[in-house]
């Protein structure tokens, strides 16, 4: 069985929207653009290549999927994530893209939730959601996520987008492995373990 594992970068405040640049995503009249590489350093960096290192394939949605097809194929190949990007198999949800062309993509057809199963069951390596927001929020929802790689920086933003959004399903997470940068970045692996527990002092 394969692992469904959601990456994502992090505020302090649990915002995940648009950390790579100021046009990535201004929905919502977003203003904090490009908020993760001020507050990033080398060890992050070191961090999420390991990530990669452990995982064949991606799963995207429609909007993470056009930043990512927009960039990659014209990065400069001495980025070390050049490659890797784009030699990934890409497995994208969409309800309105018709084909995708970026290289070694799949558009999934029909449920998305069924097609994820269906591919948690397929033969392969781990598969990263990275991103995706709306689409991570989908699969906790089903629980079909079997863990959490997460890079939370110290920044705070005060709105936008938020992995752990309003009507989150309780879980508790284990700790696998969690770490901290020089720079304050925390860099965490956990995994669901149930429904959390409940007690009083």
């Amino acid at each position: 069985m394969r692992k469904i594992i959601v990456c994502t970068f992090l505020t302090l405040d649990g915002v995940m929207q648009a950390p790579g640049g100021p046009d990535e995503d201004a929905a919502s009249g977003f203003e904090h653009g490009g908020w993760q590489k001020a507050v990033s350093d080398e060890e992050v960096g070191a961090g999420i290549a390991d990530w990669y290192r452990h995982s064949d394939a991606m799963l995207l949605g429609r909007k993470t999927y056009e930043i990512f097809a927009s960039y990659w194929p014209r990065a400069d190949p001495a980025n070390p994530f050049t490659d890797r990007m784009n030699s990934t198999r890409k497995y994208v949800a969409s309800r309105t893209l018709t084909s995708v062309e970026w290289q070694n993509s799949t558009l999934l057809e029909g449920d998305v939730v069924d097609a994820v199963r269906t591919l948690k069951a397929s033969d392969g390596g781990n598969i990263n959601v990275v991103g995706s927001g709306d689409l991570a929020q989908t699969l906790m929802r089903h629980d079909l996520v079997d863990e959490y790689r997460l890079t939370i920086h110290p920044v705070i933003i005060g709105t936008g987008k938020r992995l752990f959004a309003d009507g989150a399903i309780p879980s508790a997470l284990e700790p696998v492995s969690v770490s901290t940068t020089k720079g304050g970045t925390v860099l965490g692996i956990y995994r669901p373990s149930g429904k959390p527990g409940y007690d009083s002092y």
